[in-house]
């Protein structure tokens, strides 16, 4: 359902969510942000519980660092220490450091909610069309979504013909020589894509100001103006009700 909805208004209330969880400084906030974004890729969009649980994993990691920095290695902020306070979770230190812990999580779900739910190349023809984004770097933003996995690909190949040339099959994961000796052959290639992509862009006529029309750009329709008002409602209702509960 959300991979159907248009980029931008998506954009817009994933940093609207972001945003608040970085000012709301209340733990119950942080974890209504992160049950609210589970629940929109496990109901919404039918993905797997174990893939948002491990998608929480590398942001726990970062926020495990600021909870050891607040409880371990802190120094005393009067407004962190007053609101923690207020948040019955153990001693004002460990409270700031739970709620910096969660803060993270938070922030990492609210971005994989519209990383794992919008197409790339949608987001940028969006931003063309309704941002004016110049013509120059959506088109070098296009290049870039296609060097990626390319890059992988030669390497592959590249893989592939030197174990063909030693008669034994490559390893699975290559390792830090492997890598090492990877790294010229693939920035040539890089750089002969670059070359191509330069004389791509000077035929196509990508001067700024010129009039250019842009196909298959995502349209906005009154399911984007739903989901708009609704997300935007929960999110104002978190933020009253954790403010109610903290003034309670």
């Amino acid at each position: 359902m959300l991979s159907a909805l248009h980029p931008l208004p998506k954009l817009v209330i994933c940093m609207a969510w972001i945003v608040a969880s970085i000012l709301v400084f209340d733990l119950r906030f942080q974890l209504a942000t992160i049950a609210v974004a589970s629940l929109a890729l496990i109901v919404l969009e039918r993905r797997s519980p174990f893939l948002v649980l491990a998608l929480m994993v590398p942001f726990a990691l970062f926020g495990f660092g600021f909870f050891t920095t607040s409880v371990l290695f802190r120094q005393d902020s009067a407004f962190a220490l007053k609101v923690a306070a207020e948040t019955p979770f153990g001693a004002p230190a460990v409270s700031a450091g739970l709620i910096l812990f969660f803060r993270a999580i938070a922030c990492g779900m609210a971005s994989a909610v519209f990383a794992l739910t919008t197409d790339p190349g949608a987001l940028i023809k969006a931003l063309m069309v309704h941002w004016r984004l110049p013509p120059q770097i959506g088109f070098a933003l296009f290049q870039a979504l296609q060097l990626v996995p390319d890059l992988g690909r030669e390497m592959q190949q590249i893989r592939l013909a030197r174990a063909m040339r030693r008669g034994r099959p490559p390893r699975r994961v290559p390792g830090p020589t492997e890598l090492v000796s990877l790294i010229v052959p693939l920035l040539a290639y890089a750089i002969r894509r670059a070359g191509r992509s330069a004389l791509a862009m000077e035929a196509r006529g990508l001067a700024p100001g010129a009039p250019r029309t842009v196909t298959g750009a995502p349209a906005l329709t009154r399911k984007d103006a739903v989901f708009s008002v609704c997300a935007a409602a929960v999110l104002l209702v978190a933020i009253v009700v954790a403010f109610t509960m903290r003034g309670g």
